[in-house]
């Protein structure tokens, strides 16, 4: 059987990632599950963990645009999303694109900048446009959004509120590498970056062929029934004061067919769904009271996936 498209562009995709980052192939699967879906990535992990590095490396593997903004409270949205500016020349306004304008865009430590700059993200990741002095401009069809913050800085940081967290289809941590991982990405820069050999394997164009693929693979009725029930769940758990959304369905139905296409199936099994899980709705969810946040509660999500019953029928037809 010929192999998919998307599972080999993944093979070549994390190829050349892993010439860069060191043990992290599992959070790797997870971004491009999320890219080759349509959805975006939260990184939620300490300074110095690889967070940049695996967006530009990315950019740089699938040939896109790659841009970088850097969030801090005096962050304006035009400074996000472009503006319109008086150009002497022409006599006239003349619209200059923002950072958003790109099919990689690293928005790094997201956290720090206010409320209202954060909002400027909310119609670009949903709707892959943006919206100035009442002109809708379109984005490219594979923009891609990777943020990143700091979960123990609070000190001039402005928690994402649920409406911008739930635009983010997986929220992720990338973690320390182990003693072994560490001494090879020392042998690795010991010269130079390797960042640098870094080669385009596949272009934009690919990932839309890939993102008509994933809608093709397979999930089975009960599956999905399977799928349905862990969502619901959250609604109903008394550890929380509010579930997943009907939004938050979609987006895991979606980023399970990818991580099926990532690892070379064309169907998605209940494991998928169930691994999946924690990242798709750990961030989603509201656990005690109203006034507590969304946290992560990826281990909350954890136990109350393994309590649903797992489908044991034939996975690969509907």
């Amino acid at each position: 059987m010929e192999a998919l498209f998307s599972y080999t562009a993944a093979a070549q995709i994390k190829k050349e990632i892993n010439k860069v980052l060191v043990g992290k192939e599992k959070v790797i699967d997870y971004v491009l599950t999320a890219y080759f879906a349509g959805g975006h990535v939260l990184l939620e992990d300490l300074p110095g963990t690889g967070k940049t590095l695996l967006a530009r490396t990315l950019a740089r593997a699938v040939s896109g645009t790659f841009k970088r903004i850097q969030f801090t409270p005096d962050l304006l949205p035009g400074d996000v999303t472009g503006i319109n500016y008086f150009n002497q020349e022409k006599s006239g306004f003349v619209f200059r694109e923002g950072p958003v304008f790109s099919d990689i865009l690293l928005a790094d430590e997201i956290n720090r900048a206010t409320p209202r700059t954060q909002s400027s993200l909310l119609e670009s990741m949903e709707e892959g446009q943006v919206s100035v002095d009442g002109e809708t401009k379109r984005l490219p069809d594979t923009f891609f959004v990777i943020a990143t913050q700091n979960p123990l800085e609070s000190l001039g940081t402005f928690p994402l509120p649920e409406a911008q967290l739930d635009r983010f289809m997986m929220k992720l941590k990338v973690g320390f590498p182990d003693f072994g991982q560490e001494l090879d990405m020392m042998e690795r820069y010991l010269l130079e970056s390797p960042l640098e050999s870094i080669r385009g394997v596949c272009t934009t164009q690919d990932i839309q062929k890939i993102r008509m693929e994933v809608r093709g693979i397979t999930i089975a009725p009960q599956v999905r029934e399977y799928l349905l029930k862990i969502v619901r769940a959250t609604r109903k758990d008394a550890r929380m004061s509010a579930g997943a959304s009907p939004r938050s369905t979609l987006a895991f139905m979606r980023a399970s067919q990818a991580l099926a296409a990532v690892r070379g199936r064309e169907f998605v099994t209940p494991d998928d769904v169930k691994e999946l899980a924690p990242y798709l709705l750990g961030h989603r969810v509201i656990r005690g009271n109203a006034y507590g946040g969304a946290g992560n509660c990826w281990e909350d999500i954890r136990v109350l996936a393994s309590g649903i019953e797992v489908p044991v029928e034939n996975f690969k037809t509907e």
